[in-house]
């Protein structure tokens, strides 16, 4: 799409509501809206000043179509830092949609995904990072995901990232002049000042990188299956979490021979969770066909609810289950802790938590919730601070840290300072590439292509 065209889309979810929204963003964007509404004051559109509304009716051509509000935004301060026209109208989807065309038959072009904040990017308006942030902010989950997005879109991971750039980018230009210009007598940076330089930043990065999949859990959510023998208690543990009958329960075993899924809030987290067929072995193609499916989703999951009966001893599919979760970061639930316990407590001792649960009862569930936290690293994430929020920024975070450390070696080994340059801007090349400084197309299409239409 041309950055010089004037876009347009509805900015509201495509559902009946109280309010529906389309953002006009552009050069002709204050134009065009001018020839599809006409304020009940009858003031001139045009004239319009920023930050100021108008009520009145939106036309095609002659025809009312609604009520609506108008507002403008003028460029520079705007979200897309253009010009910007946004008619509030009745929440209805064939009104939002009859205004929308009447837009579009007025001069504008319908709006890519994300081609708003991707414009606002382009305007200086916010970095990748901060872009990256508004799609995280709207689809967080809970309140701690929706903390940490805020405040990336605040700058603070761009601000760290800028702050760890700028000292690679003094220590380079230094370098660089000491090299180019020997007789210009360039008092040369002495080998404990630049390694300071390089082990401050790579703490830096480090810290960032430590705290990225507490993070991610966070904002997010973990992809979690329930896992055990048949009759356990797994498909009563999903219903218990997820509030409602999602899964079927009856005193047979073998019931659940599909996975069935949701997503679930436990206390601060969002599971993405499964609930799978008991694994054992079966007696027909069908369950045997859940069990794989079952035991496929446990090597995939980033967290398993491993369910045993307390009031059961252990038996050879438990000690499966068990073996199968070896490595895996898991939690066992001993259910049914109001009947008398005869399950052998020490054959759990591998498992990073075990709480005793009654999911009929809903007992030991906040338990539970400071289990996942703990073991997901989540429970010490400061969703003040700066976070790395997806594997895009983990990736070049990454490489910017390897970087510094072979600027590092480069300089202990005692290799000529140009050579350390090398190493140096290639850092400062995949930290500004985070913050969009110097990101390529490909890298930003990318990016943007991911966001909703009209945001």
């Amino acid at each position: 799409m041309n950055q010089s065209s004037t876009i347009a889309a509805v900015s509201t979810p495509v559902a009946a509501g109280g309010l529906g929204v389309i953002r006009i963003s552009g050069a002709d964007a204050i134009s065009i809206a001018a020839a599809v509404f006409r304020p009940v004051s009858e003031k001139n559109v045009t004239t319009m000043k920023g930050y100021t509304a108008a009520f009145g009716k939106v036309y095609d051509g002659d025809t009312p179509i609604d009520e609506a509000v108008l507002l403008i935004f003028r460029a520079p301060h705007s979200y897309t830092g253009e010009d910007v026209a946004e008619l509030s109208c009745h929440g209805g989807v064939y009104l939002v949609d009859r205004a929308l065309r009447a837009v579009i038959k007025a001069g504008a072009q319908p709006a890519a995904p994300g081609e708003f904040t991707k414009r606002a990017f382009l305007n200086g308006k916010l970095d990748l990072t901060e872009a990256e942030a508004v799609m995280n902010l709207i689809s967080a989950q809970g309140e701690q995901g929706a903390a940490a997005a805020l405040t990336a879109l605040e700058g603070a991971l761009s601000r760290k990232l800028r702050e760890a750039a700028q000292v690679l980018i003094a220590d380079a230009a230094y370098m660089a002049a000491w090299v180019d210009y020997p007789d210009d007598e360039i008092e040369e940076l002495s080998q404990e000042r630049l390694l300071a330089d390089y082990r401050g930043v790579a703490e830096t990065l480090e810290n960032l990188l430590n705290n990225y999949e507490g993070g991610r859990a966070l904002t997010q959510g973990v992809d979690t299956v329930i896992a055990g023998k048949p009759n356990v208690g797994k498909s009563t543990l999903m219903n218990c979490l997820s509030g409602f009958d999602r899964s079927i329960v009856t005193a047979a075993a073998g019931t659940t021979r599909d996975v069935v899924e949701d997503t679930v809030r436990l206390g601060k987290m969002v599971l993405r969770l499964a609930d799978t067929a008991g694994i054992r072995r079966a007696d027909n193609e069908a369950e045997q066909i859940g069990v794989e499916f079952a035991l496929n989703r446990i090597d995939r999951a980033e967290l398993v609810l491993a369910v045993f009966d307390g009031s059961q001893p252990l038996s050879e599919e438990d000690r499966g289950v068990i073996a199968r979760c070896r490595g895996k970061r898991a939690i066992a639930l001993v259910n049914k802790c109001d009947l008398p316990q005869r399950l052998e407590r020490d054959a759990l001792d591998g498992f990073f938590a075990v709480i005793p649960i009654s999911a009929k009862n809903a007992d030991g569930i906040q338990a539970l919730s400071e289990a996942v936290l703990a073991v997901l690293g989540s429970d010490s994430v400061d969703t003040s601070a700066a976070m790395l929020a997806n594997e895009r920024q983990r990736a070049g975070c990454e490489l910017a840290l390897s970087c510094v450390k072979e600027a590092v070696d480069a300089l202990q080994s005692g290799m000529t300072l140009d050579a350390v340059n090398v190493s140096t801007d290639a850092a400062v090349d995949a930290l500004l590439t985070l913050t969009g400084e110097r990101a390529g197309d490909a890298v930003i299409h990318e990016i943007f292509s991911k966001f909703c239409v009209g945001k």
